[in-house]
């Protein structure tokens, strides 16, 4: 049974970092291009960024670029998402997933965590 956890969500002020993680289990982690959305109440997935199985291939939709940083431990099982200078706008609840293709659409991921919510408060 393959499972993604993720934690590190919370409430923050404008201009903080936080840093998102997601644990995997159940499934060959390395074997996993992953990935991070995000949705706000009211609006679809979004597409944050994503990464290769090794590390490498790393690739981030155009608001987060420069702020926010993905990565991955293959020895833990474990994807990262580094969150600095955040903005209300990026107030969502966050989802790591995991897929064996390479895309940024959420219907191209096969495995998905149960989410934890980002608050960033102006």
């Amino acid at each position: 049974q393959v499972q993604l956890v993720e934690s590190g969500g919370g409430l923050v002020q404008a201009g903080g970092s936080l840093r998102l993680s997601c644990a995997a289990s159940g499934l060959t982690f390395s074997s996993y291009k992953m990935a991070w959305f995000r949705q706000a109440a009211g609006t679809e997935r979004e597409f944050v960024a994503r990464i290769g199985w090794s590390g490498g291939n790393r690739y981030y939709e155009d608001s987060v670029k420069g702020r926010f940083t993905i990565s991955r431990d293959n020895a833990k099982n474990t994807v990262y998402l580094q969150m600095y200078s955040l903005i209300p706008e990026d107030t969502a609840a966050y989802y790591c997933a995991a897929t064996r293709t390479y895309g940024t659409r959420w219907v191209e991921y096969d495995y998905w965590g149960q989410g934890t919510q980002v608050t960033v408060s102006s």
